[in-house]
């Protein structure tokens, strides 16, 4: 199956709320979205007393994410699953598209009876190589993503790992991939294997990202899902993927490295310097969907597609209509009905060569006939002769 959607409540949408948002996906005839998880506004407090003996997921008006102190190391998640006690320390967030667990559960029923598909994006600042505290910070944001996707019905928790490390590129790596592990081993327990972590590229050369890290982390760490971000590897690669060969290997990597479940990110950009790029409108962009497209409509893998182009929905409705195009194209090649047979030949008859026609002679002027009458006679010889003479002369 193929889906398609924005990246965010449609531009569209009268309502502000998530399920405003879900319900104008499907009314546009789109089957996903990814929920921003953007700005965090964390609070740690103690347990209030109406809240002790309740699970941390039933307490009204709250959404709860931790319990315990707000380091990293002792953020337990069977915490989250036992009941509240006095003077413990809660960790509660205020989201403007959720007010509690149970508003959650309603927009998951919600996404679940109109079939669209939830992925969570964690907040875009990340940095595990920086201060402690920055640290800590990035680790539980990307896990309290989680905890709302697991809410959500969302089966991805998006993210990027942030920039490398002042020592060597290998070293920063290495570091990389044990965080990407701890993270993916904390959602599995967390949520119960049904939220897994998912890393995409970076179009930045100093972020983590390239294709071959995102690919390999994916074949290390088991569940780690790659995000096919395609303008960011435009801008990381410098190219526009315009050759079908070369795009086709890339989407097979994907596909090969997510276990036939491929998560694609598409918009236009536009490159400016070596480092500098900037997502626009799909028409206005260097990358084109119409060869992607091709080779998705002859897939035999599930594929959901996501703009993060400026224009939300109506390049997502785009995207849709350049893969419909694509795939009608396809079925009626392979439906074609088959040409009319031709009439057999029967062997012409040999025809003797045509004789040459000769042309007829003229015939021969026959000699003219001598007048009829006396038959003339000639002089005898001898006397005759000259006695006849003299005779013509007397007269």
């Amino acid at each position: 199956m193929i889906r398609f959607g924005p990246a965010g409540i449609p531009l569209s949408c009268k309502g502000r709320t998530l399920r405003d948002g879900i319900s104008d996906v499907h009314h546009l005839g789109l089957t996903a979205m990814e929920v921003q998880f953007i700005k965090v506004n964390p609070l740690t407090r103690v347990v209030q007393e109406e809240e002790v003996n309740r699970l941390p997921f039933e307490v009204p008006q709250q959404l709860l994410v931790e319990v315990g102190e707000t380091t990293r190391a002792s953020a337990d998640p069977a915490a989250l699953r036992q009941p509240l006690k006095r003077r413990q320390n809660v960790t509660g967030l205020t989201w403007s598209l959720a007010k509690d667990y149970a508003d959650l559960a309603q927009t998951r029923a919600l996404a679940r009876a109109l079939d669209v598909r939830l992925t969570l994006h964690a907040p875009y600042y990340v940095d595990f190589f920086g201060s402690e505290e920055s640290r800590d910070r990035s680790f539980r944001q990307i896990q309290w993503a989680g905890l709302l996707a697991s809410g959500l019905g969302a089966g991805l928790d998006v993210t990027h790992l942030g920039f490398y490390g002042g020592g060597s590129r290998a070293d920063s790596i290495h570091e990389l991939a044990q965080v990407a592990k701890e993270l993916e081993s904390w959602l599995q327990k967390t949520t119960e294997g049904v939220v897994h972590l998912a890393v995409e590229p970076s179009g930045h050369p100093d972020v983590f990202g390239s294709r071959e890290e995102v690919l390999e982390l994916a074949h290390q760490i088991k569940g780690v899902m790659p995000v096919l971000n395609m303008p960011h590897l435009a801008a990381r690669e410098r190219t526009a993927f315009s050759d079908p060969v070369q795009l086709k290997a890339l989407v097979d990597q994907f596909v090969e490295a997510s276990h036939g479940d491929l998560y694609l990110n598409f918009s236009g950009v536009e490159f400016y310097g070596p480092t500098e790029f900037r997502l626009t409108p799909i028409k206005r962009g260097s990358i084109r969907f119409d060869t992607l497209a091709e080779i998705l409509a002859d897939r035999d893998y599930d594929v959901t597609v996501i703009s993060s182009s400026p224009l939300l929905e109506h390049d997502g409705m785009y995207l849709k209509l350049l893969y419909e195009r694509a795939l009608t194209r396809r079925w009626t090649k392979k439906h074609a009905p088959p040409p009319p047979p031709k009439p057999p030949t029967v062997p012409a008859k040999a025809v003797p060569p045509a004789k040459v026609a000769r042309p007829t002679p003229k015939p021969k002027p026959k000699h003219p006939a001598k007048p009829a009458g006396k038959p003339t006679r000639r002089p005898a010889s001898g006397h005759g002769s000259s006695s006849s003479q003299r005779s013509r002369g007397r007269r």
